[in-house]
């Protein structure tokens, strides 16, 4: 008990002196998830809608794939990307590894999936006859789509949630593709187990504290707008 109320203290310390360790990693963990969400919203919207909207040979298994991809183990992603980004890999040549746009390939290979797959099931849920109204009242196929999305967009937001709140914990993929060079892709979760690697457990817990804070308002913002389209 001393040592979590220890680590409280500490963490209170590094935020309110700007520890340059937890602004690092703060900032690191922000760039990397951010972008990652970003991207994963950008490939995983589009991909729901067309898994959603249209029917082809091979469909269901592209869908138990997306499905299946929800629940990737993170340390397996981190192996493949590992070997695809390798020197001696596939994509080698872009010289990516340890680098931060490695940690956020895996990151998006982890959050894509969720994205995907319950933007598929939201679009799936709604009322067929939706989109032939739509059409009916002439939108064009873009406004139509907009319509889905919209009508959606409670899912879309959980969607969103699922795939941030995996990502900005997760250390096993981040760590392997990224390492946790100070200054270059240190982030919290690399962070906090270099700090239990070195037995420092009060800077371990400050760093938790403020990663739980992080996600908590990170995805507290996300559930207020989410909630703000229910009922209307």
């Amino acid at each position: 008990m001393e040592l979590l109320i220890e680590g409280i203290k500490q963490a209170f310390m590094l935020i309110f002196t700007g520890d340059p360790l937890v602004i690092e990693a703060t900032v690191g963990s922000l760039k990397t998830s951010g972008s990652a969400v970003i991207i994963s919203l950008l490939l995983g919207v589009p991909l729901g809608l067309l898994l959603a909207l249209t029917r082809f040979p091979g469909r269901n298994v592209f869908v138990s794939i997306i499905n299946a991809g929800m629940g990737l183990p993170p340390v397996v992603v981190g192996l493949f990307v590992a070997v695809f980004l390798w020197r001696s890999g596939p994509l080698g040549s872009l010289e990516l590894m340890y680098t931060m746009p490695a940690m956020v390939i895996a990151q998006v290979v982890i959050a894509l999936p969720l994205v995907a797959g319950l933007t598929t099931s939201a679009i799936q849920q709604l009322n067929p006859k939706l989109r032939l109204q739509a059409l009916a009242l002439g939108a064009t196929k873009g406004q139509m789509l907009y319509t889905l999305i919209k009508e959606a967009r409670l899912m879309t937001f959980a969607a969103v949630i699922a795939g941030f709140g995996a990502i900005i914990s997760e250390v096993g993929a981040v760590l392997m593709v990224g390492g946790n060079i100070s200054g270059q892709t240190r982030v919290l979760t690399t962070a906090i187990v270099e700090e239990v690697g070195k037995g420092e457990f009060s800077e371990a817990i400050a760093l938790s504290i403020i990663l739980l804070s992080l996600t908590f308002l990170a995805t507290y913002g996300l559930t207020y707008y989410q909630q703000k389209g229910v009922g209307k």
